[in-house]
């Protein structure tokens, strides 16, 4: 059974959404700040993160941060009073996968969880299906329909990233640090170059489509 652990510091918010994950079949932790969030989680299996922007001694952000640098593959769902666009640009900067506005419709917040949950063990797979496309992480080949050929490295696995996460923003600087690595000297319009070089590859593809997400970076989304 998943835990969700969920940082907030309005008890009432918390006791809400716990509610709901619970009766949805989840397990909870919770937390009235980040400081406590990072306690919780190193003492509690954790599987998916909700958190609150606005907290005491370790806000939403600062936690983000740490959150994703010690486990890059934790899901993490903001929840937050604001909505601003620059603070969802900010959130996925930091790493977040999803964003949800206060007030929030329970259900919602249920589906997005169960949704990020189902995207994280897809990306964990070795290989992924997307249509009659076959990404093999083992081998570093596709297989397209009939056709199976090996792509350039990083045009794998920047493809497999977005592929594993369908329908996931990701920022340039995120792919650059996930795919380049953080000691990547090089100008982040690389990840452009990729990008374009990825759609001329697949442009006869109808299992998918990279698609840019203007002042954010680029999701993948599996055809219809």
């Amino acid at each position: 059974m998943p835990t969700i652990l969920v940082a907030d510091d309005d008890a009432n918010i918390r006791e809400l959404v716990c509610l709901f994950l619970r009766n949805d079949g989840f397990l909870t932790a919770e937390a009235a700040d980040g400081k406590e969030a990072l306690a919780v989680y190193g003492s509690v299996p954790v599987d998916l993160v909700v958190l609150d922007i606005m907290m005491p001694v370790m806000d939403g952000w600062a936690l983000c941060k740490e959150l994703r640098r010690v486990n890059p593959d934790l899901p993490l769902l903001m929840l937050t009073a604001r909505g601003e666009t620059w603070e969802k640009v900010k959130g996925f900067e930091l790493g977040t996968d999803d964003y949800l506005t206060k007030p929030f419709d329970p259900l919602e917040l249920t589906a997005r969880v169960r949704a990020l949950l189902k995207r994280y063990k897809i990306g964990s797979a070795q290989m992924i299906t997307i249509g009659s496309t076959l990404l093999d992480r083992q081998a570093y080949k596709v297989t397209s329909g009939a056709a199976s050929f090996a792509l350039p490295l990083k045009e794998f696995e920047l493809l497999y990233k977005l592929a594993g996460t369908p329908g996931q923003v990701y920022t340039r600087e995120q792919l650059i640090d996930q795919i380049w690595g953080l000691d990547y000297a090089g100008d982040d319009r690389t990840v452009d170059v990729h990008i374009k070089r990825l759609r001329e590859r697949f442009a006869d593809t109808p299992d998918f489509r990279i698609e840019t997400v203007r002042g954010l970076g680029y999701r993948l989304e599996a055809g219809s």
